[in-house]
């Protein structure tokens, strides 16, 4: 699988993952503010996905809090 990282990405690379991932219907900016993610600042390079997802709040919790991975460094 090929890196999904900004740095390994082209912005149209990253336009194709994003719309791959969410759906021929979706639009950036439509559908995903009460989650608070922007999928455009990842397409534009500014935010990774995995950062723009760590920092969504859908209203979901997790189950078991204590099985959760940290979001330190030494991943």
């Amino acid at each position: 699988m090929k890196s999904i990282l900004i740095k390994d990405t082209t912005k149209e690379e990253r336009e194709q993952i994003v719309y791959g991932s969410l759906g021929d219907g979706f639009e950036v900016g439509c559908g995903f503010e009460d989650c608070g993610i922007d999928y455009q600042l990842y397409i534009d390079g500014k935010m990774e996905l995995r950062d723009l997802n760590a920092q969504a709040d859908c209203g979901f919790e997790v189950a078991h809090p204590e099985e959760r991975q940290s979001n330190s460094c030494s991943i």
